[in-house]
């Protein structure tokens, strides 16, 4: 370390080491001189060339340190916070790419299963009008023929009830002439007379 001639002096101690005493006791100590309580050291100007010279000393190994040791093991962090984030910002993107393919697939097939419940509403909807006209068919034939059997018999009842009223006729009308005329007609002049009226 580098010492001015000026400090040295201050901190020298005084050759003045003995005092006499009363009583015939000496007493050694040191004197400082009055100009040694001057200026604080490091403010003194005979000591800033020494003071400049550590300063740059401490500076350049304060830099060689921050360069060589703590600036790479930051720079090293950092580095392995990019390639952590750009990961990160990968893998988000390929599940972003795969969201959106599930998301597309997922509406392709609500589109296809919409159409398919479509044609299916619509083909159970012919099966059903078909089954229906089948069966309105089936019902339609069968009150038909029952009609049918229905005319035949009203038509043998009422030519059965013809004959019944056509002999209920000529009796009655036997019945008339004789209460009216007092004599007996012929079966066949009243069934002629009721056949006439018949028409």
């Amino acid at each position: 370390m580098f010492v001015t001639s000026a400090f040295a002096q201050e901190s020298a101690p005084s050759a003045d080491t003995s005092h006499a005493g009363t009583g015939g006791d000496t007493h050694s100590g040191t004197t400082v001189p009055a100009e040694a309580h001057g200026t604080f050291p490091p403010f003194n100007p005979e000591t800033f060339p020494s003071q400049l010279l550590w300063l740059a000393i401490t500076f350049g190994l304060f830099y060689l340190f921050l360069k060589r040791v703590v600036m790479p093991r930051v720079g090293g962090i950092i580095d392995v916070r990019n390639d952590r984030i750009s990961q990160d910002l990968d893998q988000a993107a390929k599940l972003k790419g795969e969201a959106d393919a599930a998301v597309a697939a997922y509406e392709q097939e609500l589109a296809e299963a919409k159409k398919n419940a479509n044609s299916i509403g619509q083909q159970a909807n012919d099966s059903a009008k078909a089954e229906a006209d089948t069966a309105r068919k089936k019902i339609e034939a069968a009150l038909d023929e029952k009609l049918g059997e229905a005319e035949a018999r009203i038509s043998s009842i009422k030519a059965n009830a013809m004959k019944e009223v056509g002999s209920i006729a000529e009796d009655t009308a036997s019945a008339i002439v004789e209460a009216l005329v007092g004599g007996k007609a012929s079966k066949a002049e009243i069934a002629a007379a009721v056949k006439s009226v018949a028409r």
